[in-house]
């Protein structure tokens, strides 16, 4: 509509039935848009949630925790699991907790820790060594390429 008064543009965004808004306050002379401010609030907050959206769908960090005293059964059962996160693209952090008097035998936690590492070598890779943490011993796995996943898929299967 080109440059005119504030008055002028007031009136004429009334007359509308819409709201004067200040576009680029650092310009001289300032640039104003005529528009529905509710309106454009609502658009301004689904765009930040789209965004947010399909960011936040690429990757989670899954966690699993074992105790030194766990079981063939439950260590199967877990380790099937951290393999789906792994195959699913997620990152998985591994943490064998001690209580009480487990800590006197950390070489059983850390032999654990080795096998765990050792079956999920196909499907994921750990960013870092495990590390003793307090209470617990903590590894942060990060999964493999793709073709890494259909390995272990057959590799299921036959077992």
């Amino acid at each position: 509509m080109g440059v005119m008064p504030l008055k002028e543009a007031l009136m004429k965004a009334e007359e509308y039935g819409l709201d004067l808004v200040e576009v680029a306050p650092n310009v001289d002379p300032p640039v104003c848009r005529i528009m529905d401010y509710g309106k454009f609030k609502y658009m301004e907050a689904k765009k930040a949630q789209e965004a947010k959206k399909k960011q936040h769908a690429s990757s989670q960090v899954k966690e699993i925790q074992m105790r030194p005293s766990t079981d063939e059964h439950d260590l199967n059962i877990k380790l099937r699991k951290i393999k789906e996160f792994l195959t699913e693209g997620h990152k998985t952090k591994i943490r064998i907790i001690f209580r009480g008097r487990e800590l006197a035998h950390k070489e059983i936690g850390e032999n654990l820790m080795q096998r765990v590492l050792e079956e999920l070598k196909t499907v994921g890779k750990p960013d870092h060594p495990p590390k003793f943490e307090g209470r617990q011993i903590v590894v942060m796995m990060s999964p493999v390429s793709s073709k890494g996943h259909k390995e272990v898929g057959n590799a299921q299967d036959k077992d």
